[in-house]
This record gives C-alpha cells, sequence and structure tokens, in this order.
C-alpha cells in the first residue's frame, strides 16, 4: 500500500526523524517500507503490511507506530461536528446480529456534489487514486487516513430504513463495478424495506450510488463479521479495499469516528446534518471486540523472556508502560511489577501476555537485544522410534531417493481420496489446504508433478512425516513414509521396460523392512482409488497391511497433468516401528566351497514366489543359503510355455562352515526341494 509522509506528519508534529529515518525505523519494527520515491512535501513510501496488522493499514494507524518508536506525542483525530437539525432517527434494524456488530447511519441534506478539492484532490493524486465526485471520494480518504470503511448513499434512492439482513437466496444486486450478483443466503446485504442496496462489506449497489444529481446523502459506517465477508467476497470473486480491511478484523470503536470524519469532509462544499447519529450495537460482538478481558502482564516475564539490551539497562517498568500506551494499551498497575492491561479495540491480533512481550519487544527494536542463546534446562529427549526413522532414511537415500518435504496441509477432497477425511481447520487458508492431511500422498503427487513440470522426467522421491486423524476436538497424529518414482528403470532377467518401476518399488519396500526383526513380508493384491488395477500391491508385515504402493490411476495423473507412469505408495510407519531393528551381526566365513543348483520349474501362475520360498526354507536344510529366482519367462503366444504357466529358474547355494559338502547330501537335497516345489503344482522344465 501507499503511504504519503506528509500526510503522516499531520498526525506527528513534533517528529524530528527525516523520511528515510523514519521509514528505516518503521521496517526494523515490522511495518516494512520497501520503496521512496519523491512527490510534492515529502516522500511516498510502498508499505508491506502483514495481514494480521490491518490496524496499520492506513496513515493513522502507521502514524501511532511512529509516535510509538520516537516516545513522541500523537495527534487526536478531529471529528467534531456542526450542531444537527432535530429530526426523527433514521431507522436502522439488525436481522443478522451474528453477522453485523454495529451498524451507525447519519442524514445530510442539500450536498452540493462536486469535484474534491483541496487536501483530498491533492493526495489522491499523489496516491494514484482515481477521484469521483466529493462525498465517494470522502469515504476513500478516510478509508486511506484511519483505514476504516464506509459508505455513501443517495439518500433518496432508498425506499425505507436499513435492515442488514442475510441475502435470500437467488436474489438479485448489481453492484457499482455495473455487474449483476446472483445472492446465496450466507451472503450478508445492507438493504431498505425493498431490496438490497450493497453487498455488506464488499461493494455498494448501483441503484442508490452517488450521482452528479445527488442531493440527500445517507452516510453508513458499519462493523461486519471477518468470516462472513472473507466468503462473500472469495464466492463472488470480488476483492475491493473494504473487504481487504473487513475479512482481517474491522477497529468496533472506529465506526463512529470513520461515519464523523466522512460527514465533515462532505459538509466541508455544502450541506446540513439532520438528527442525531443512529449507532446500532449488539453487544454479545462488542465484548468479544472492543471489551475483550483485561491479559495479565509480568514485567518479570518481559524480562525472562527479552533478556538484556546492548545498553546494559534492560527492559524496565518506564518501557513497558510506555510503549503499551503509546499502543493504545491501558494499563493497570497492581504491584510487583504486574499489570492489568485494558486492549486496544484496533489490535485484535493480541490476545496473550506473549503477545504483549513480543509489542514490546518489537517497538523496543530487536537489533537493541544481545544475542544471547536461550536457556535450558534438561536434556535433549528423542522420540522412540528416532533411531529406526534414521535406518529408515539412510537406506533410502542410499537407494537413490532424495528426501522431500510437502506441506502439511491439503484440500478435503484430497484426503479422502487418498486415505480418509482430514482434520479440518477452523480458519483455513484455502480450499486447497482446509484440512490437517490425513496421508502424505497428496503432498507427494504435488512434487512429483513440480519435478515433472519443470523437464525433470527421472524423479525418486521419498517423504518422513506425520498425518493426522481423528477430529479438532481430538487428534490422532501418526508417523508415516510416502515413495514417489517415475522415470527410467532398468529391466532385468526378472523384468521388463514395462513393469520395472514397479518392481523397483517392491524392492525398495523389501529392502526397508530388512531393517527390521521378526518380520514376514508378503504382498497382496490391492484395491485403491489411487492405484490402477493390475499394478498395484499391499504391504503386509506379520500378516498386518502396513502399506500400499502402485501406479498412479491414470485419472488423477490427467488431473495433474501428468504424462507419464508414476509410481506412489505410502507405509504406516507407526505399525513398522512395533518392529526392532535388526542388529547386524559379523559371521565366520566359511573355508569350504560353495556348491550352486539351479531348478528349472513350470508354474501356474497363482503361485508366486512367496509360496516357493517358504517351501523351499522349510526343508530346514541348514547348509542351504535362502533360494533366489534368476529367471522368469512367459511366452504370450502358449507355445514354449503353456497359456497361464511361467517358467522359473531358481538358484540355490550350499555351504558348510565344517567341511565339504558330499555328493549323495547334494543329490538328497536337490530331491526334497524338487518334491517340495512339485507339491506346489509345479513341473520340471525339461
Amino acid at each position: 500500500m501507499k503511504i504519503l509522509s506528509a500526510w503522516l506528519r499531520e498526525f506527528l508534529p513534533e517528529i524530528a526523524a527525516d523520511d528515510r529515518q523514519l521509514a528505516d525505523d518503521l521496517t526494523l519494527r515490522g511495518i516494512a517500507v520497501e520503496g521512496i520515491f519523491e512527490v510534492a512535501g515529502g516522500s511516498l513510501f510502498e508499505m508491506d503490511i502483514t495481514t494480521n496488522r490491518v490496524d496499520a493499514m492506513n496513515h493513522y494507524g502507521i502514524a501511532r507506530e511512529a509516535a510509538a518508536i520516537y516516545n513522541v506525542a500523537l495527534k487526536p483525530l478531529d471529528a467534531a461536528l456542526p450542531e444537527a437539525n432535530a429530526a426523527k432517527p433514521y431507522p436502522v434494524s439488525i436481522d443478522a446480529p451474528e453477522l453485523c456488530g454495529r451498524f451507525t447511519v447519519r442524514v445530510i441534506r442539500d450536498v452540493k456534489i462536486a469535484q474534491s478539492s483541496g487536501a483530498v484532490a491533492e493526495r489522491f493524486a499523489q496516491l494514484g487514486a482515481k477521484p469521483i465526485f466529493n462525498a465517494v471520494d470522502a469515504s476513500n480518504f478516510v478509508l486511506q487516513g484511519i483505514g476504516h470503511p464506509t459508505h455513501a448513499f443517495d439518500l433518496d434512492k432508498l425506499e425505507g430504513g436499513i435492515v442488514v439482513r442475510r441475502a435470500q437466496k437467488g436474489e438479485k444486486i448489481k453492484l457499482l463495478d455495473g455487474t449483476e450478483r446472483v445472492l446465496e443466503a450466507d451472503d450478508l446485504v445492507v438493504a431498505d424495506e425493498k431490496k438490497a442496496v450493497g453487498l455488506a462489506g464488499v461493494m455498494g449497489g448501483w441503484e442508490t450510488m452517488i450521482t452528479a444529481e445527488t442531493r440527500n446523502v445517507l452516510v453508513e459506517s458499519a462493523w461486519f463479521d471477518p468470516v462472513s465477508i472473507r466468503r462473500s467476497s472469495r464466492r463472488h470473486g470480488l476483492h475491493s479495499d473494504a473487504s481487504h480491511r473487513f475479512e482481517r478484523g474491522a477497529d468496533f470503536d472506529a465506526v463512529p469516528v470513520a461515519n464523523a470524519l466522512v460527514t465533515k469532509l462532505i459538509l466541508a462544499a455544502g450541506g446540513r446534518l439532520e438528527g442525531e447519529l443512529v449507532d446500532v450495537i449488539v453487544p454479545e460482538v462488542a465484548a468479544r471486540t472492543a471489551s475483550r478481558a483485561a491479559i495479565s502482564l509480568s514485567a518479570a516475564e518481559v524480562k525472562r523472556h527479552l533478556g538484556a539490551t546492548v545498553d546494559g539497562k534492560g527492559i524496565d517498568a518506564e518501557i513497558i508502560e510506555r510503549y503499551l500506551t503509546a499502543l493504545g494499551c491501558k494499563l493497570q498497575a497492581s504491584g510487583n511489577g504486574e499489570y492489568s492491561v485494558k486492549l486496544p479495540s484496533w489490535r485484535l491480533d493480541l490476545e496473550r501476555e506473549i503477545d504483549l512481550i513480543e509489542e514490546i519487544a518489537r517497538v523496543y527494536g530487536y537489533n537493541r537485544f544481545e544475542n544471547t542463546l536461550p536457556t535450558f534446562a534438561g536434556v535433549v529427549v528423542e522420540m522412540p522410534w528416532e533411531a529406526k526413522e534414521l535406518a529408515v532414511r539412510r537406506t533410502l537415500l542410499a537407494l537413490g531417493f532424495t528426501e522431500a518435504v510437502s506441506s502439511t496441509f491439503c484440500s478435503a477432497g484430497d484426503a479422502e481420496l487418498f486415505a480418509a477425511p482430514g482434520v479440518p481447520m477452523g480458519n483455513p487458508l484455502s480450499e486447497e489446504a482446509g484440512v490437517l492431511r490425513s496421508s502424505l500422498l497428496p503432498g507427494m503427487v504435488a512434487m512429483l508433478e513440480h519435478n515433472l513440470n519443470r523437464s525433470i522426467a527421472d524423479v525418486r522421491l521419498f517423504e518422513t512425516g506425520t498425518v493426522f486423524h481423528g477430529s479438532t476436538a481430538k487428534v490422532d497424529e501418526r508417523p508415516s513414509l510416502a515413495l514417489g518414482a517415475t522415470g527410467a528403470a532398468a529391466a532385468t532377467a526378472l523384468t521388463t521396460a514395462d513393469n520395472a518401476l514397479f518392481y523397483e518399488m517392491k524392492g525398495t519396500v523389501e529392502l526397508l523392512a530388512e531393517k527390521f526383526s521378526n518380520t514376514k513380508l508378503a504382498f497382496g493384491a490391492a484395491s485403491k482409488a489411487w492405484l490402477e488395477p493390475g499394478r498395484a500391491a499391499e504391504v503386509l508385515m506379520n500378516g498386518e497391511v502396513v502399506g500400499w504402493f502402485g501406479q498412479l490411476m491414470g485419472t488423477e495423473a490427467q488431473r495433474h497433468k501428468i504424462k507419464q507412469p508414476v509410481y506412489v505408495g505410502e507405509i504406516d510407519l507407526s505399525k513398522v516401528y512395533k518392529f526392532n531393528l535388526r542388529q547386524p551381526a559379523a559371521r565366520e566365513v566359511s573355508r569350504y566351497p560353495t556348491v550352486e543348483r539351479d531348478f528349472s520349474f513350470l508354474f501356474p501362475d497363482a503361485v508366486v514366489w512367496q509360496q516357493i520360498e517358504e517351501a523351499i526354507s522349510k526343508l530346514g536344510i541348514a547348509e542351504m543359503s535362502t533360494p533366489e529366482p534368476v529367471e522368469i519367462f512367459r511366452d504370450a503366444k502358449g507355445k514354449a510355455v503353456a497359456a497361464g504357466h511361467y517358467s522359473l529358474l531358481v538358484r540355490v547355494v550350499f555351504q558348510s562352515k565344517e567341511r565339504t559338502l558330499r555328493d549323495e547330501e547334494l543329490a538328497m537335497w536337490s530331491g526334497q526341494i524338487v518334491a517340495a516345489l512339485s507339491a506346489l503344482g509345479g513341473a520340471i522344465r525339461a
């Protein structure tokens, strides 16, 4: 936003710092000045104000910050008005008190509509704002001045009194931008007794706008619920200066002041007041905004958190009282360095004692504190699964995977697709980040998409993180592992180029499982909405499903504009971490020769490797190593290998630690293996 230094100085007659120093000091206090440009009579500051500091999105709010920094007086706002003619109060009704906490109106008769002149025209020109008419410009000028939105209606175009109500579903309104909007029941509108005349907190209506023929004006200033304004603004794709302020939390007590300042500017060109200010207040809203309960503040806590200052004096009671008072707080000392702090109506971001301590540090200047390490008592306590997580991470890094970190938030739709409904947040940043993730896969798919969009075709990623289940009232957090792979994968004797990536993922899971003892790993067919049928597997450890992996469903790949096969998987580490890590042990190397035996068998497709491995291992031959598949072959034409069957070459290695093996022993063991494989339905291939 743009701020004029000359306008700031009108509120700060005693300030001595030049514009450059003022900009630097504001920036150091979190009110960032990103650019300084010379204009007539001073400088134009380009400001970057954080979303929580709506109080500083105007000239008076920034002047208040400067007054606190330099310990100078802030000039009060002059909202005095001439005496009004006696008249019946203009009727105002708030029919949606949960969405509108305060509404004020004031009637001005015999207004002279003209082009703005004087300070208003000059400052509009310097700020690059477009003037319209003086009655409209007055509202925009006050918004720039004190930050509170207002609106001026052509009084003669209103039919009856003002009613602040929810819109009727399907109700239509033409707004000041010339567009017609169809309203929803959740929209809040300012209406007369016949029609809606404005989308509350967002934009006024076309039918009651100020024109050159306007003679009587109704000035409105209000306080609207931030969530309601944000929803309406997003729903209708509208973002105005008013909605920008209201959806971040406007100042409840600024409502009548803003109304008076706009009225004063309109009267400067002519006109007369009719009746006093009509000010309708909802007590429940006032209690949670302008009349919030006081916060307790301890000087000892301030000192404990902030520590020593560069000058050695530290933060004493005088500094605490000076800064907080300058920022609008009202302090009541209760002895022993304890305070009861009444919060200003314009700082809804202040809620706890630590917020006040942060404000003291901010205004004092973080650069004026000594660089010290925070105090610490006790020892660092590792999570129970720290060593296991480290083993998983090291294994994946050694396999060529790159560790990645994605957002903890995702959309509700993605959460339900990949796992289960996520934990909803009370104030989400957006619909795309509306819930705490119940799966790491939405983030993994997004990261794979990000890489592919930047022409990185071969990607191997993993992420270890927390997933969330349950409700907002009770959240269950669990560690999880996501795997993602796309791009080239080398074919082997057991795989083809078409399925090599699937078996690479399978091998990765097997190597991870080998890090844990007393585990029996198995794989089964998986049916998941996000996995391609026939290219997916579930992972079982000791009979319990601990995860899934496979090729991302084509519809999901298309939704993310992914044009090449992508494989993803997720492992529930809370189940895996129940097993102990396998401890490495050194074994004596045998001095005696090894003997290899290969067995070529035909098996029905229903026989899986796990059955073959178990059948051979159950023979209990101590001198035998774990069997390995060496070559697999299928014949699509059914000539060399019958349809529904496959040829498998199994290799077994025999070795004794005590002696050289005899031929009769090898023959006996080979016979046992042939018998075990035949019992599975296998046939020796000639």
